[in-house]
């Protein structure tokens, strides 16, 4: 493994802290925290920690001895010194000879020793990086070093390769009871500069920032090379084949059965790779994915064991979701009997998570990860990748050997392991929001009301330089989509199948505005109005039905129509007509599809400010009826503009509003002739 360490680089955090009141070794801790955070065979989502000895002074003016240790939900790669809270440390060593200490008891305790009790959780290893007598202590879940310890000749295997400067940990869970153990066995060898916790990880320290850097990479790169070095065979795989649907097209089957009841949402993101193709077509990938994690803090995301399907050859859409049911159904039985079995075995009284898969693995398709959010999916990914990585490695030379089931079940369902993903459910929290016309006004205001309820929101848009430089600005998927063209909306919605699984919430916001006499205007322009004001809502709709029905968990279409469809404006037929039709359309998608549980709604908005109705088109309208810009924007009965946040509440409104449908809502400040009734 590379040493990244550069003294250059380590003066430049020097000076940079310094200037900002922090202490030396405080700026060196970042800097080599940092460097391990980097690195994804290291640390990966919160799979490490560090800490540095050091002293502060107080809001009293005394200075206290302090442990300055990784606090719950910072990135080591991205750390800054908030993101490592400052614990006095004597009263940490004072517990050094106690027998048992909760965990409630222990989170407690250092919350109540912290400097600033503002500050995040310290890490539930705080005692452990205490209990070892060095400034700089470094802990990651290395892939190298998992790979020696998880087999069934992993403990023999260290002692070999690692020498006397190294002691050996047996598996025992994070928290108190760890760090006794750690300071059990350093007791006996105070000499060591490195601890090999099996099945966990390792920890390396010295009074040096660059040392104990140095001997993480060190002893890492003796792992890698022992890897390299044994025998190897090939895991066997299954026969390549192929099936007669694509990612996209299972993607919403998939997202449907995960959802125990309709309020329960999921986003499921598909990836594959030569390394993940590898691992899921073995054929023992039954076996061998049930043993268990790389590493006991990955069961939080991706459960104890996967889901495994096997479509049939040439199997079609209607195949693979019975195959699919069939699936689901014998790996919620097995996550029940797996609950209860090890539930008996535990003091607590514990209550069963949901039955869902995190990873779905389709063999000769690729991985799905799961997860209540993108973010939470993507991550459940990415561990997985580095499960098949660590897995296929021992398989090829032996058998993968892990904890047993009882001490990854008592990690699942640890408190302050669960406390680092559980947070508080937003109204759309796991609802996928496809935005169109997603730049333009209404579209922006739209997505961030959704956006911060929760929803995961894809914004599509016909102007391909507003999508580059969106992207650019926002984490949110921004496709370029021709709404009136089938095709493109088909590639787009494909996209959004295999990133996000499927779509709850269409926004078909798209359309222009064209004026002219209805009897003097050309055809072409009249057809062009329809293609932009109807047919690409129709493209967009159907698209999204076709989606949904796989899906099963119900959705709602949400229509931006016009006031123009019930109270005509003058010289604004082209507009108007097609919005007429859309009317009509939103009603009939009720009609037609309410049995399934999708709803179809409408806004009917008037004189917004956006890219249709900009100044000259303000000014046009207004001349139109003989009033200044600022009476017709007024021209209510209210006598108040409307804005587009107004618009996207409204959609808001129809979208969380369950048991509405074939509704149309007026968002114009008061218009009698645009009522409906």
């Amino acid at each position: 493994m590379k040493n990244n360490w550069s003294n250059s680089e380590a003066k430049k955090y020097i000076r940079k802290y310094q200037n900002l009141g922090y202490s030396k070794d405080m700026a060196l801790r970042v800097y080599t925290t940092r460097l391990l955070g980097r690195n994804s065979e290291l640390v990966l989502h919160g799979g490490g920690n560090t800490s540095v000895k050091t002293s502060i002074k107080d809001i009293d003016s005394k200075n206290y001895d302090v442990l300055c240790v990784k606090g719950s939900g910072w990135d080591m790669a991205e750390i800054e010194p908030a993101g490592l809270p400052a614990v006095k440390l004597n009263p940490l060593l004072a517990l050094k000879n106690k027998k048992h200490l909760s965990d409630d008891d222990m989170v407690a305790y250092q919350k109540r020793n912290l400097i600033d009790i503002k500050s995040p959780n310290p890490s539930v290893e705080t005692f452990l990086h205490a209990f070892l007598p060095y400034k700089f202590v470094d802990h990651t879940h290395s892939d190298a070093i998992v790979n020696i310890t998880n087999r069934s000749n992993g403990r023999d295997l260290c002692k070999k390769i690692f020498g006397s400067k190294v002691s050996i940990v047996p598996y025992v869970m994070p928290g108190f009871a760890l760090a006794q153990k750690v300071n059990e066995i350093y007791k006996k060898n105070p000499n060591v500069n490195c601890l090999i916790l099996l099945n966990h990880g390792i920890f390396t320290f010295d009074n040096d920032a660059k040392k104990s850097y140095d001997l993480m990479i060190k002893y890492v790169s003796i792992a890698e090379r022992t890897v390299r070095k044994l025998k190897r065979k090939k895991i066997k795989q299954i026969q390549k084949y192929s099936t007669k649907f694509g990612p996209h097209e299972i993607a919403p089957i998939l997202r449907g059965l995960l959802s125990e009841n309709i309020d329960q949402k999921f986003i499921l993101n598909y990836r594959s790779n030569k390394t993940l193709e590898y691992f899921i077509n073995g054929k023992d990938v039954r076996r061998y994915s049930c043993v268990g994690t790389a590493t006991p803090d990955h069961v939080i995301r991706v459960k104890p064991f996967p889901l495994v399907i096997t479509p049939k050859k040439n199997s079609g859409i209607e195949d693979f979701k019975k195959v699919a049911q069939k699936s689901f159904k014998d790996y919620r039985k097995k996550y029940v009997r797996y609950f209860n079995t090890n539930k008996k075995k535990v003091k607590e009284k514990k209550t069963m998570l949901d039955t869902s898969p995190r990873v779905i693995l389709v063999q000769n398709v690729g991985l799905f990860s799961v997860g209540d959010s993108l973010s939470a999916s993507k991550i459940a990914g990415d561990l997985t990748e580095t499960n098949a990585r660590v897995i296929s490695s021992v398989e090829e030379t032996t058998q993968y050997k892990f904890i047993p089931e009882k001490d990854l079940f008592d990690v699942e369902y640890w408190s302050l392991e669960q406390a680092k993903i559980k947070k508080v459910k937003k109204t759309l929290q796991g609802s996928v929001v496809v935005i169109t016309g997603g730049f333009g006004a209404i579209g922006s205001a739209t997505y961030k009301l959704f956006k911060s309820h929760g929803a995961e929101i894809i914004l599509l848009d016909y102007d391909a330089k507003k999508v580059r430089d969106m992207q650019s600005e926002i984490k949110d998927l921004c496709l370029h989509c021709d709404v009136r063209d089938k095709k493109s909306v088909k590639n787009a919605f494909k996209k959004i199948c295999e990133q996000y699984g499927g779509i709850d919430i269409l926004i078909s916001n798209a359309g222009t505005a064209i004026g002219g006499s209805i009897a003097e205007v050309d055809d072409n322009i009249l057809r062009e109005s329809f293609e932009d004001n109807f047919f690409s809502h129709q493209n967009c709709a159907s698209e999204t039905i076709k989606i949904m029905k796989k899906q099963n968990i119900q959705g709602c279409l949400l229509f931006n129509i016009s006031k123009q469809s019930v109270n005509p404006g003058k010289n604004f037929g082209p507009y108007g007509l097609p919005k007429t039709a859309l009317l009509s359309l939103c009603k009939q998608y009720a009609v037609d599809y309410g049995s399934l549980g999708i709803r179809s709604n409408g806004v009917n908005a008037d004189r917004i400010r956006s890219g249709l109705l900009n100044d000259g088109m303000i000014k046009s309208r207004a001349k139109a009826r003989e009033v200044s810009t600022d009476e017709y924007m007024r021209g209510n009965l209210l006598l108040n503009e409307v804005k587009a946040e107004d618009v996207a509440k409204a959609f808001f409104h129809l979208a969380v509003s369950k048991k509405t449908t074939g509704a149309v809502l007026t968002v114009d400040g008061g218009n009698i002739a645009a009522s409906l009734r």
